[in-house]
């Protein structure tokens, strides 16, 4: 009787939860009913062909702004393109240079799609579409991988390789910055041959999701990869503005290691690693630009085609404005080496200009010896800069051996830098060796010395290049503007002059606009207390 009693309970009990998990059922079906499902919508995934076919009619219908190549082919025969948008009426020489890619295009569809609809808002009407092929080339690469994306849904070509990482670097000789086996990564080789032309100031690469089926979804980045910390901008502002303008067409982006609170990786820190970001450092294709040209990047996953758009208008905006700190729009590319706070930049009277300075000196400036007057004191900035071999044997961090080897440099007043040394307290000259041997090669290009004076409006009392006075000129002698906190005073140096010069003195004495205290005093009391 036990038994048939136990039986029908747990019949009776069986048959209340199955009714109460019928009813939740039916509870979660009725909720899950307000949720739509894109899913049940057909993909609006374009194959290669029809890619293809709209960048082919693009050239034709805007032959003044539209340019179509083919800059390589894969192994299986199909065309790599790069597409070209700018106002042909004006003049290059004076325009910023955007590259935007689909590196992982490939099976990441989101970063071609959105290109394409970027590439329908440069051709537009709109104020900033007009300014932007005004001011900038824009190089489009929408489907770097056309093997991956038609035929394999495949990050990597036929061959194994993917263009975005170059298997995290191997595919590399960065000793020489080649390929390998460029025979088996002709994607990778149709790449760097655009930066080798282009040299372009910034590139952008695109990433996402495969449209497996529409809404196909990923968390939206900006600026980092989430594999790589190295892959990125070196000026956080970038990806902040760029964000920005996704905020505002209404998506939220994440910032990876930054949302999530967490510090970097680093050689000694593996028992750490579970508290660290979990990217670590490699070599992907896209630094190719950077090593070898001094080119800005960055990437995006995008998961909205319009907020991957949104971003890239605010990257386009950063290139057809003033960046924080300079007086010439363009981006924030032009630094090429720096020493506690004073920097040595790429100079020109064009973009062109600037950008040729900026890739020589850029290739040559792990050989320039660098050094500054020390301990830093106000009211005083001394700085020297060593071109050549025969520039770095002439440099000692003793003020009076250096004055004394430099008497015999050419168009140098070795007294007046003398005579600027012993009027100020420093004790030494602080110089960094440079991170490569020396080069006797003369320099042929532009080049600029930027002092920050930390005062709004300082008096310039007397300011000098290798002893002699300076004026004012934009070419050959010094401007200077207020910007981002600083007196910004530029030393212009052309080509002509460079190219004769070994070692570059600049002496600058300023007398603030505003006097500033220094030190602490104890309370009154506290001082009455320790008589």
């Amino acid at each position: 009787m036990k038994t048939t009693l136990a039986r029908t309970l747990g019949i009776g009990f069986l048959f209340i939860a199955c009714t109460l998990a019928s009813h939740a059922g039916d509870e979660i079906a009725s909720r899950l009913s307000d949720m739509p499902r894109p899913w049940k919508e057909p993909a609006r995934r374009p194959g290669f062909a029809e890619i293809a076919a709209t960048l082919r009619y693009w050239s034709e219908k805007h032959p003044d702004m539209f340019t179509l190549e083919t800059r390589g082919t894969t192994k299986e025969g199909l065309p790599i393109f790069l597409a070209r948008i700018t106002n042909k009426s004006v003049r290059d020489d004076d325009k910023q240079v955007a590259l935007i890619t689909a590196t992982h295009a490939g099976a990441e569809r989101t970063g071609t799609t959105t290109l394409m609809h970027f590439a329908e808002w440069l051709l537009g009407n709109s104020h900033e579409a007009v300014e932007t092929r005004r001011k900038q080339v824009v190089l489009l690469m929408p489907v770097v991988n056309p093997w991956g994306y038609g035929t394999a849904e495949s990050n990597a070509n036929s061959q194994g390789i993917d263009p975005y990482s170059s298997q995290r670097g191997k595919a590399w000789n960065l000793d020489t910055l080649t390929l390998k086996e460029p025979g088996k990564a002709p994607e990778v080789v149709a790449l760097q041959s655009v930066f080798d032309e282009f040299k372009p100031d910034v590139q952008w690469d695109m990433h996402g999701v495969p449209l497996r089926w529409n809404g196909n979804q990923t968390v939206e980045s900006c600026g980092t990869a989430y594999s790589n910390y190295s892959l990125r901008p070196w000026d956080w502002r970038v990806t902040e503005a760029m964000i920005a303008e996704a905020r505002k067409a209404g998506y939220g982006i994440d910032r990876g290691e930054a949302d999530t609170q967490r510090l970097f990786f680093g050689p000694d820190m593996p028992p750490l690693a579970d508290r660290l970001w979990v990217g670590r450092p490699f070599f992907y294709t896209a630094m190719y630009g950077y090593a070898r040209y001094h080119t800005l990047l960055g990437t995006c996953e995008v998961g909205y085609e319009e907020s991957g758009v949104a971003r890239l208008r605010g990257l386009m905006r950063i290139g057809n404005r003033v960046w924080d700190g300079e007086n010439i729009e363009g981006y924030p590319v032009n630094v090429v080496k720096s020493l506690v706070g004073q920097w040595v930049m790429a100079a020109g009277r064009n973009a062109a200009e600037r950008r040729h300075s900026r890739v020589e000196l850029w290739q040559r400036q792990g050989a320039f010896t660098m050094g500054v007057l020390y301990p830093q004191t106000d009211c005083r900035i001394g700085l020297a800069m060593a071109l050549t071999a025969k520039g770095a044997k002439m440099m000692d961090g003793d003020t009076k051996k250096f004055v004394a080897n430099i008497e015999s440099l050419p168009a140098c007043n070795a007294a007046a830098i003398r005579t600027f040394l012993e009027a100020g307290p420093e004790t030494k000259i602080y110089f960094e060796p440079a991170d490569r041997a020396p080069e006797d090669r003369p320099l042929n290009a532009a080049l600029a010395i930027r002092l920050r004076i930390p005062y709004r409006n300082p008096k310039l009392c007397d300011l000098r290049l290798n002893g002699q006075p300076l004026a004012m000129d934009a070419r050959d002698g010094f401007t200077r503007w207020h910007g981002d906190g600083y007196t910004q005073v530029q030393i212009n140096i052309p080509p002509e002059k460079a190219r004769q010069s070994d070692l570059l003195v600049v002496t600058c004495a300023y007398a603030p606009d505003v006097r500033r205290g220094y030190g602490w005093r104890a309370p009154a009391e506290v001082q009455e207390k320790l008589k």
